[in-house]
């Protein structure tokens, strides 16, 4: 019989992914934004993201919400440990939204609403990077509620996790630009992508030096026999990923400095995915003991299967049709 209760895990875990993926790169551009010459540089910039930012948060009302439906426990308790980092994000989602919006239709203000746009775009990466680093240090549980303090997310180890995701989004959004513009805007990109790949490699190796030393089981899984074998791997792929990426940007290549900076991401994802399987709450609580009723699995999955194709097609649709390089004045 299939356990419903990891198929769910794997359609959450699939949900944040693609959200990292796919609204990675435009608040990438955001953080990046006011470093692009003001006028047809920064216009090409968002022309770039232009019809296809809305679409990709699909995936993290997906995702929140199947957390919510799914793992109701892991949702009781993640949410009021970590209110302060998740309003903050979502103000600078409302934020940047807004801001993108009026810079076309209220171009006497535009330097305000490119400043609101970048800031909005800082904000909700960093905080998307302090709440993964509060979840992973731990979060105190007691019985089956939060029992820790307001403040308890704000750590060195959540600061650094918030700065390393900036990071890689900002190295995501430039080499989205370098496949997709030209010109200046490519130029700039080129030569911010260069020392981003050196700063997200550090971050990753700071963030993986720090991580296995938060809770016990991290340790076991990375250093103790035989998961050591397979854990190993990790590193070494991260490295070869990493040589790889600054050779593509160095040869002038369009299109595989973006996929290399994926596969980067995929592999962090990969390696956190080794540290807290199968906890959903690190430490504290498994897949197993915040999941829903059985009855309520089988009844959203339904849905999801409907529904995730149809978030897919339509998604894949936009990008198909959004194919070839972007100018000031729109894709062409």
């Amino acid at each position: 019989m299939l356990d419903l209760t990891i198929i769910w895990a794997f359609i959450i875990a699939f949900a944040v992914a693609m959200y990292v993926v796919m609204d990675g790169f435009d608040l990438g551009i955001g953080i990046l934004f006011t470093r692009f010459a003001v006028g047809k540089d920064r216009d090409a910039a968002m022309n770039a993201i232009a019809p296809l930012w809305d679409g990709n948060e699909t995936w993290l009302v997906l995702g929140g919400g199947g957390l919510m439906a799914a793992f109701p426990l892991a949702y009781a308790i993640i949410l009021p440990a970590l209110y302060a980092p998740l309003i903050a994000m979502l103000l600078g989602l409302v934020f940047r939204g807004v801001a993108f919006e009026f810079r076309w239709r209220d171009p006497a203000h535009r330097p305000l609403w490119d400043a609101a746009f970048s800031v909005g775009s800082i904000v909700a990466a960093l905080a998307q990077g302090v709440t993964l680093g509060a979840l992973l240090q731990g979060i105190h549980v007691q019985g089956r509620a939060y029992a820790g303090g307001w403040w308890d997310w704000l750590t060195p180890f959540s600061l650094l996790t918030g700065i390393s995701l900036a990071i890689g989004y900002a190295l995501l959004g430039a080499c989205f630009l370098l496949w997709k513009t030209e010109g200046a805007v490519h130029d700039d990109a080129r030569r911010y992508a260069r020392p981003l790949v050196l700063a997200l490699v550090a971050a990753i190796a700071a963030v993986s030096a720090y991580t296995p030393f938060l809770e016990g089981k991290y340790y076991q899984r990375w250093f103790e026999w035989p998961g050591v074998l397979a854990a190993a791997q990790i590193p070494l792929l991260v490295a070869f990923v990493a040589i790889a990426l600054l050779w593509s940007i160095g040869r002038g290549r369009e299109r595989l400095p973006f996929l290399l900076t994926l596969a980067l991401f995929g592999l962090s994802m990969l390696g956190l995915a080794i540290s807290i399987w199968p906890d959903v709450i690190p430490g504290r609580v498994t897949i197993w003991q915040a999941a829903a009723p059985h009855q309520s699995q089988v009844f959203m999955l339904i849905g999801a299967c409907i529904m995730v194709p149809i978030i897919l097609a339509y998604t894949g649709w936009a990008y198909w049709v959004f194919r070839g390089k972007v100018g000031d004045e729109g894709y062409h």
